[in-house]
């Protein structure tokens, strides 16, 4: 899977995630082994990220270009 994913349903956490942004994915296996993925999210209080359902992400390639640029921003 991508190292980003793009939120494609926020209803369930409107203020956390906003519908259509990029958030790079952060590693955790366990949490994907329960279909989960793990993203730092709009609040940004928790450095290690948290748990969302994969279903609400799709992963999507970018350009190594705009990898690098979100990487540097900490996206």
């Amino acid at each position: 899977m991508s190292d980003f994913v793009i939120c494609i349903n926020n209803e369930s956490n409107p203020a956390s995630l906003i519908l259509g942004k990029v958030y790079r994915k952060l590693a955790d296996a366990e949490a994907e082994t329960r279909q989960m993925l793990r993203v730092i999210d709009e609040d940004r209080s928790e450095p290690d990220g948290y748990l969302y359902p994969a279903s609400i992400f799709a992963p999507i390639q970018l350009p190594e270009s705009a990898e690098r640029a979100l990487m540097s921003a900490g996206g």
